[in-house]
């Protein structure tokens, strides 16, 4: 069934007709605006009465022409600007905006409704070290025999240059032309849904990049002169302007690109905290209303562990608490945010697994003894993301490091057995899949030669001080991330050492036997066996209990199974190497893993 999906913004370019286009800016600190079309032609757009800030023009014109706008005030002068809601761009951030017929794509798989939020098992990617949309788009298929049930892609929305992570985007509607055309984002999503996966994207609503945002010469509102962040002033989402903007952006992905769902990046960095809910009624209201039965999933990343967002508004936060007491395990490392999860790492290990987050209001070492988090102890395990690696926490390394790297390869893969058979929701970063040692580093494609050598430096700063830099070589040794070789060196091939066979078995146990169990389960118990030894269970939705016995220490602990399980009657799912034969004999052995199923009684 072929279908045409859109959907119509407020704002930007509106296309109604082959040769007529409505074009629609909010620049409330701009005496006059004009539309420049290609061949130079300007044409004046009228105040709107009813709407301050809003000015609007209907053109004779269609898809394909390429605009920009032309504001003009009495501090500034005139300024030539991209439109700020563009589907799409010429060139870069700097250069004209198109016009785009948003119909102009057929869906092959219009019928597709999503899949339900306990079933999704996330690769995390960035397009552009995998060839851009259409290199995303020949890897699904390989993903999905995997096992994999959701891809994420890291931002795709407009950046500056042609390498760059996405997080330093400025133009939110519009697809980076680096990676392809709207029609090619389209194609990607489309042959995912054909192969039964979803497609999540990273959306940055905390900030813009600090190259091409132009809307504080002629929209001084959108950002709050009272609230300094790391990368300018904050976003005023007080202005209801600006909120729409946001909260049409978002309508726009899962509308018109029929994205599955949304993580919103930094989600603590947005001032207006209450926002994120308004932000998610919206979009949970609009889409029942549209398509009652489509499934949509909401994401967050928010530092502070804020577990009241997962009552009702959000499917999961990323759970970065595992993630940082699992790499402190596997690798020993103290530094940095690691140094909270260094003390009694098993018992926290523990609470991540029976309550999701460890930090729930206790004080944090690495945030000079401020609390951190919230209670959430009563919300499904599902309610959390779990995972080894992200592009964070490789990228933002110095050298880029995996932990194929770093930590000893047999507690690697018992810990990956436990991210991959756990209740909560398992995120893989590209290349883990295939044991991948290609280092990830923070890339960037700036053109302004201060800005890319400030951003070197900046990053030179932020490790110099380290102990682990001491080294005035090592220190120079830092890729610089403007350097495309960076980029180069980032792209991993589908090389040996090769871990998709394990990866795919470990997936095919969690389909099998985990996935089907997970709607209504709870953590019953967790508990430290060891120094890095942990035993959890829980209570599965149909009654079964799933027990993971855990041991990423070199040295075997003592254990006792009365507590752990019952004698008799439970199934092996998984087991590392001869650590069953341990188990019999009370023991866990050293970098093992056992994961068990005792039947509903």
């Amino acid at each position: 069934m072929s279908a045409h999906y859109s959907h119509l913004l407020p704002f930007g370019a509106t296309y109604i007709a082959p040769d007529r286009t409505t074009f629609r800016l909010w620049a409330p600190t701009a005496d006059g605006v004009e539309i420049v079309l290609e061949q130079g032609e300007a044409v004046p757009m009228i105040p709107e009465s009813a709407a301050h800030g809003w000015f609007s023009a209907t053109l004779a014109c269609g898809a394909g022409t390429a605009y920009r706008y032309r504001v003009q005030s009495r501090t500034d002068g005139s300024l030539l600007v991209p439109d700020p809601a563009a589907r799409a761009q010429q060139g870069d951030v700097h250069d004209a905006s198109l016009v785009v017929d948003p119909h102009a794509y057929h869906w092959n798989h219009a019928d597709w409704q999503g899949r339900p939020w306990h079933e999704t098992v996330l690769y995390e990617l960035h397009v552009g070290t995998m060839g851009g949309f259409a290199g995303v788009e020949k890897r699904l298929p390989e993903l999905a025999r995997m096992g994999f049930t959701a891809i994420e892609l890291m931002p795709v929305a407009d950046f500056p240059g042609a390498r760059n992570w996405g997080y330093d985007g400025v133009l939110p509607f519009a697809p980076d032309a680096a990676y392809g055309t709207p029609e090619d984002l389209k194609s990607l999503i489309d042959s995912a849904h054909g192969l039964g996966l979803m497609v999540f994207l990273d959306v940055v609503y905390n900030h813009f990049g600090p190259d091409g945002n132009y809307l504080g010469s002629y929209a001084a509102p959108f950002f709050r002169q009272d609230d300094p962040t790391l990368w300018g002033h904050a976003i005023d989402f007080r202005e209801p302007e600006v909120s729409d903007f946001f909260v049409q952006n978002a309508l726009y992905w899962v509308h018109e690109y029929r994205f599955d769902g949304l993580r919103i990046d930094a989600a603590h960095a947005i001032c207006e905290q209450d926002w994120l809910i308004a932000l998610a009624q919206t979009i949970r209201a609009r889409s029942t209303a549209i398509a009652p039965e489509r499934q949509i999933h909401l994401v967050l990343e928010h530092d502070g562990n804020a577990a009241h967002f997962l009552k009702d508004n959000f499917n999961a936060q990323w759970n970065e608490d595992g993630h940082h007491v699992l790499h402190t395990m596997l690798t020993g490392e103290r530094n940095a945010y690691y140094v909270d999860y260094t003390d009694r790492p098993a018992e926290k290990l523990a609470r991540c697994l029976a309550e999701g987050f460890i930090y729930q209001g206790q004080s944090s070492v690495f945030r000079n003894g401020k609390p951190r988090g919230e209670p959430s102890a009563g919300l499904p395990p599902t309610a959390f993301v779990l995972f080894l690696q992200n592009h964070d926490q490789i990228g933002n390394r110095a050298f880029g490091d995996r932990l194929t790297t770093l930590a000893n390869p047999r507690a690697l893969q018992a810990a990956q057995a436990l991210v991959l058979l756990s209740p909560q929701i398992p995120l893989v970063f590209m290349g883990e899949e295939v044991d991948a040692r290609v280092p990830f580093f923070y890339f960037t494609s700036y053109t302004d030669p201060a800005l890319a050598e400030a951003v070197r430096a900046g990053r030179y700063r932020e490790f110099a001080a380290s102990h682990e830099f001491a080294d005035k070589k090592q220190r120079e040794d830092i890729p610089d991330p403007n350097d495309p070789a960076t980029f180069t060196r980032s792209i991993f091939s589908q090389s040996a050492p090769d871990n998709s066979g394990l990866m795919a078995a470990l997936l095919t146990i969690r389909h099998t036997h985990i996935i089907p169990r997970l709607k209504g389960a709870s953590a019953s118990d967790a508990q430290a066996l060891g120094p890095a030894a942990v035993a959890a269970r829980w209570r599965m939705g149909d009654g079964a209990v799933l027990v993971i016995m855990i041991n990423l220490d070199q040295h075997p602990v003592v254990i006792s199974l009365e507590g752990l399980m019952r004698p008799a009657g439970a199934d092996l799912l998984f087991a590392t190497d001869d650590a069953l034969k341990g188990v019999a004999r009370g023991e866990l052995e050293g970098y093992s893993i056992v994961v068990l199923l005792e039947p509903a009684p």
